[in-house]
């Protein structure tokens, strides 16, 4: 049995005796903290004005609601910010912020598409402003309100709805105009102007701003740049660099700074003063803190001021250098196309090899891959190959998402130009290699279509040995593969990252021959005409086109047949010497088509007027060959209006060459009342070729645009008034042409 002392039990009665105390002095505070709660919840009332009041609510607003309304609304601007891509191929907007329509009530607004965080910066800044405004006697006791209705006005501003966000600024200059962030306040209003169109408002506002000599750097440097805004909003390029120039002399933000001084660089390259645009670039480049982005434009920028060779040689050494920096492989399509810029002026072939680059490179970025399709195709039309430069501009079509740009506008108009070339050529081509088909003996004809079926063998056994490789290198490494996936068609991510590249290159293909050609009636066998290959390359199976029978019996052998393809070749040669000659100015082609042509004995229809254009063409250059063709034409045909041209070139013979074109044109107009269209489109065609150089033209071409029209629907009619706007813009058809095409733009 245990037993206690006595000083033990004085000091367990002494413990019992605290812990007593203690319980009491516990309850005691929990009932004097309750009743201060109670205190101060009630005197903190938005109604009353008191200390406790008003600090209790200040500190709510700003470390609570506005904190995470801030939080919110920097979120939002960095996702919008990461989102925007700017062009840096035109001048960029000096607020990264695109609006296509004034968000006005009753007016069609521009589609929301900002981030929801700005959503959420709103409501907490209604919040703030509902719960803890404090307006007792007309007059606001909690300072952070300010700065609620300030972050209100800027949701709302990058929200697109420029409106309410305009009141929001307003209030806040009215009620508050000894605010803290008064100033700032003023800038957004400003901007708010400057996105519904009262560009004069804003710069009245931010002028009397500007003349307030206690504005510090930060304030100077955005309001210099709103008025910049404003004045580039109304067009006023030399008071923007004016602006621009004073917003960079104060540090307040280094990458609107930085945006600034990419913006006066472009405008002074506009101007053509290039050596102060390269200093502004340079500028940009020497910026420590200049987002990365505007740097590397710069370097491009700086490439496109060069000038003399010794410049381009350094410009070109810079881009290299970049172009070998891996962590410049986003930028790689911008670098590749600016260096076969430089190059362009000195080694075409290198320039087209660089434009490719850029073409590959581009991953995303459709706009900088249809500049480069475009440059490719603009060698190749300078080179007179048009059916090459054709097929680049169609590749631009195919990936554009603005239509209605004037750029793409007029290369629709440049390659509608091409459609004629394109087809003439073709048959040219198609027609030649038939027709020299047909005048090879038996024997030859044999060895000719038995050499081609052996090239077809040996292609087939190569695709063949190339299948089996793969087969036995994948029953070899199947095993390892089936646990580790590292070769490559063995590894999923590999082979996917595969299909999407192949997809991005040939698009969708179906596994067949000739997968290369997404238009199999362009594959041309040799001797075979183009509509029967078609059928050879979609329904022939491959064991018959290994067969020699099959290429003899596409052979033409009637003199029906023979006089047809001949017939059409000539006139082929014809249509082109006359469009190189007329449209394209390409007299060294166009001789060639008609020098070429008078080698077949074409029909005297076409024999006389090549002859006749040969002459003119080679009396341009004082050519010998112009007295020759003279003579011939004065000889053989003395009774034809070429002929009466030549000899009496004099009014009166030119009147009734018109008198007799104006006749003819009557009797097509008739026949388009009587919707005999087919008949309209061929005679005037016949007319424009007896008639060329006449002034009778136009009509003739506009008449067969309309025919055309009505046989053939809206979009060719469009196609034949675009070549009749194009080709003769000054006259009163081009113009009723041009016209019609708007009008069609309507409907379409």
């Amino acid at each position: 049995m245990y037993f206690y002392t006595p000083f033990t039990i004085i000091n367990i009665i002494n413990k019992l005796r605290v812990n007593k105390i203690h319980n009491q002095l516990n309850n005691s505070i929990k009932i004097v903290v309750a009743f201060l709660s109670i205190v101060i919840v009630v005197s903190c009332s938005t109604k009353k004005d008191t200390f406790i009041s008003r600090n209790f609510h200040s500190v709510t607003t700003k470390y609570n609601v506005l904190y995470n309304g801030n939080i919110a609304f920097q979120q939002g601007l960095d996702q919008l910010n990461s989102n925007y891509e700017d062009n840096y191929w035109e001048v960029l907007p000096i607020e990264p912020l695109k609006v296509d329509k004034l968000a006005i009530p009753g007016v069609t607004k521009d589609e929301d598409n900002s981030p929801e965080e700005f959503d959420k910066a709103e409501e907490k800044a209604v919040k703030a402003i509902q719960k803890h405004s404090m307006l007792i006697l007309r007059r606001e006791r909690n300072k952070q309100i300010d700065d609620a209705y300030l972050l209100l006005g800027k949701s709302r501003y990058y929200s697109k709805r420029f409106v309410p966000s305009l009141e929001a600024f307003n209030y806040v200059i009215i009620n508050y105009p000894t605010a803290n962030l008064i100033n700032e306040t003023r800038i957004w209003q400003s901007k708010t102007h400057i996105r519904l169109r009262n560009e004069e408002q804003a710069v009245e506002n931010l002028k009397i701003l500007l003349k307030d000599k206690k504005l510090n750097d930060e304030i100077k440097g955005r309001a210099y740049t709103a008025l910049a805004m404003a004045y580039e909003a109304s067009d006023s390029t030399d008071l923007v660099i004016k602006n621009l120039k004073k917003s960079i002399k104060v540090n307040f933000n280094e990458e609107q700074k930085a945006r600034n001084l990419f913006i006066l660089g472009q405008l002074y390259a506009n101007k053509k003063v290039l050596d102060t645009s390269t200093i502004y670039f340079q500028k940009i480049i020497n910026l420590k803190k200049a987002p990365y982005k505007y740097k590397i434009h710069a370097e491009i920028e700086k490439a496109k001021n060069v000038s003399t060779l010794e410049d381009k040689f350094a410009a070109k050494e810079a881009l290299n250098k970049l172009i070998n920096n891996p962590f410049n492989k986003e930028y790689l399509d911008a670098l590749y196309y600016q260096l076969g810029k430089i190059d362009e002026s000195v080694n075409t072939e290198s320039a087209i090899k660089n434009y490719k680059m850029a073409i590959a490179s581009s991953k995303q970025n459709n706009f900088q891959k249809e500049l480069s399709f475009e440059a490719i195709g603009n060698i190749y039309f300078d080179k007179a190959q048009f059916v090459t430069a054709a097929s680049y501009y169609d590749s631009i079509l195919k990936i554009t998402t603005d239509d209605t740009s004037k750029r793409v506008f007029r290369l629709k108009r440049k390659r509608n130009n091409l459609n004629e070339v394109i087809l003439y050529e073709g048959i040219a081509k198609n027609n030649d290699s038939i027709l020299s088909v047909t005048s090879m003996s038996k024997d030859e004809q044999e060895a000719y279509f038995n050499a081609h079926i052996e090239k077809l063998k040996a292609a087939q056994e190569k695709l063949q040995n190339k299948i089996n490789t793969g087969s036995a290198l994948a029953a070899n490494n199947s095993n390892a593969q089936s646990t580790k996936g590292s070769w490559y068609f063995y590894n999923n991510q590999t082979v996917g990252y595969g299909e999407q590249e192949f997809k991005r290159v040939w698009g969708n293909r179906t596994l067949e021959d000739n997968w290369r050609l997404s238009d199999k009636s362009r594959l041309n066998m040799p001797g075979v005409p183009q509509k029967e290959n078609a059928i050879a390359s979609n329904a022939i199976p491959n064991s018959q086109k290994l067969e020699l029978s099959y290429y003899l019996n596409k052979i033409p052998t009637t003199k029906q047949q023979i006089d047809s393809l001949k017939t059409d070749r000539d006139n082929a040669y014809y249509k082109l010497g006359i469009i190189y000659k007329e449209q394209f100015n390409e007299t060294d082609l166009a001789k060639e088509k008609l020098e070429k042509l008078l080698t077949f004995v074409p029909d005297t229809s076409i024999e006389l007027p090549a002859k006749y254009h040969l002459f003119k063409l080679y009396n341009q250059e004082n050519n010998p060959k112009a007295e020759y063709l003279k003579n011939d034409i004065l000889t053989n045909y003395a009774n034809s209006n070429y002929a009466k041209i030549i000899l009496n070139p004099n009014e009166a013979l030119i009147t009734d060459s018109i008198n007799l074109a104006e006749s003819e044109y009557s009797l097509l107009f008739y026949d388009y009342k009587d919707e005999k269209y087919n008949e309209v489109i061929v005679k005037s065609e016949e007319a424009i070729v007896k008639y060329e150089g006449d002034a009778i033209i136009p009509k003739l071409y506009l008449l067969k645009a309309y025919a055309i029209g009505k046989r053939d629907g809206i979009l060719a009619f469009k196609q034949a008034l675009d070549f009749v706007a194009i080709n003769y813009p000054n006259t009163d058809e081009g113009k009723k042409a041009l016209e019609v095409i708007e009008t069609i733009k309507t409907k379409i």
